[in-house]
C-alpha cells in the first residue's frame, strides 16, 4: 500500500509516461482493472489519475478512461489560456491609444537612417537602384575616381540605362583628365546618360527618382545617411538642380577665362580659397585635385602677381581685383 502511494521513484510528466506505465495502463484498459501489486513498478498511473481503486475490491484498481482524464489534463490548461487571452486583450486595449502615435514617429526615425560600413552602404544603394524607375541624380566630387569605384559603379549603373533610366551626373574640372573617369563615362553613356563638370561640388549625392537620396557622414565615407524625407529630398535635389545649370557638359570646352596676368578660372579659385583661408590640402580636396598640383597653381599665381611670400600673396590677391571677374 505504501509503495503504491509514495511519490514515484521515476518522476517523469504525464506527457512523458514510461514504457512500463504505459505498457500497464493499456492492459488495465483492455481488461477492465489491475491488481495493485502489478502496479507497484509504476507508482505514476496512480500519481497521474489514470487509475483508481476499485469500490468492490480494494486488491484491484480500475483504468479511468482516456478521455477523462485527457479532460481532467485539459481543463487547467484551458482555463489559464482563456484567462491569457483576457489578459492580452486588457493590454491591446491599453496600449491602442499609443500605436498611432508610435506609427508617425517611426516614419520620422525611418525618414533618416544612418548607414555604417561600405557593405551596408553598397547594399542600400543597390536596393534603391533595383527599384529606380525613372531618374538618378549624381554628384561625384574628387576628381578621377579610383578604378574599384567606377567598376562597382558600372555593374550598379548598366541595369538602370537597360531599363530606360535617365542618368545625371556631375563631375568636377579635374575628373576631364582621368582615364580611367572617361573610359566609364564612355561605356556608360547614350541617350539615357547626361555628364558635365564644374569646377568646385558640393560632397557626394546620389537621388533616385526623387525620392531617396544617398550623402556621406563621415570624411572617409564609411558611415552614410539614407534620406527618405520628402522635404529633405526635394532640397537637395534643388541644389543638384542649380549646380547643373552652372556646369559645363563633357563633350563641351571649359571656357577658361585668362586675365592679363596669365591666370586662369581654376586658379582665380584657388585665389579665392587662399584668401578665405583654407590650406593647400583643402582646397585640392575641394576641386578634386592633388596637392601637388594645387600648389604648381598656387606658385604661379604668386608668379603673375609678384609675391615674395604666401603671406604677401594673400595681400597681393585682395589687392589685384581679380576675383573681380567671377562675379
Amino acid at each position: 500500500m505504501t509503495a503504491i502511494y509514495a511519490k514515484p521513484t521515476h518522476p517523469h510528466a504525464v506527457t512523458e509516461l514510461c514504457d512500463e506505465g504505459a505498457q500497464l495502463y493499456a492492459s488495465a484498459l483492455r481488461t477492465g482493472r489491475i491488481t495493485r501489486v502489478e502496479v507497484e513498478p509504476a507508482p505514476c498511473l496512480v500519481e497521474f489519475g489514470l487509475l483508481h481503486p476499485d469500490p468492490d475490491d480494494a486488491n484491484w484498481l480500475r483504468p479511468v478512461p482516456p478521455s477523462v482524464a485527457l479532460a481532467q489534463r485539459l481543463h487547467p490548461l484551458e482555463r489559464e489560456i482563456q484567462d491569457r487571452r483576457r489578459l492580452a486583450i486588457e493590454l491591446t486595449d491599453s496600449f491602442d491609444p499609443f500605436v498611432a502615435i508610435s506609427t508617425q514617429s517611426a516614419a520620422s526615425i525611418h525618414a533618416i537612417t544612418v548607414l555604417e560600413g561600405f557593405e551596408r552602404i553598397n547594399a542600400a544603394l543597390n536596393s534603391a537602384t533595383a527599384e529606380c524607375k525613372t531618374t538618378v541624380l549624381t554628384i561625384q566630387p574628387g576628381g578621377g575616381r579610383p578604378v574599384d569605384a567606377l567598376t562597382q559603379a558600372l555593374e550598379r549603373d548598366r541595369p538602370l540605362t537597360d531599363r530606360g533610366v535617365s542618368i545625371r551626373t556631375l563631375y568636377q574640372h579635374t575628373a576631364r583628365h582621368s582615364q580611367g573617369t572617361l573610359a566609364y563615362v564612355d561605356r556608360i553613356s547614350g541617350g539615357k546618360v547626361q555628364v558635365r563638370t564644374l569646377e568646385e561640388l558640393i560632397e557626394r549625392l546620389i537621388i533616385f527618382d526623387g525620392t531617396v537620396a544617398f550623402i556621406p557622414a563621415s570624411d572617409d565615407r564609411r558611415v552614410a545617411l539614407e534620406l527618405r524625407h520628402p522635404g529633405l529630398v526635394e532640397y537637395l535635389s534643388k541644389v543638384f538642380e542649380q549646380l547643373w545649370q552652372r556646369a559645363v557638359p563633357l563633350t563641351e570646352e571649359v571656357p577658361y577665362d585668362i586675365t592679363s596676368d596669365g591666370i586662369t578660372g581654376v586658379q582665380r579659385t584657388i585665389a579665392k580659397l587662399l584668401i578665405e583661408g583654407h590650406v593647400d590640402e583643402a582646397i585640392a580636396r575641394r576641386l578634386g585635385m592633388n596637392v601637388r598640383t594645387c600648389r604648381a597653381h598656387i606658385a604661379k599665381i604668386a608668379a603673375a602677381l609678384g609675391s615674395g611670400s604666401r603671406a604677401q600673396l594673400g595681400y597681393l590677391i585682395a589687392q589685384s581685383g581679380i576675383l573681380e571677374k567671377d562675379h
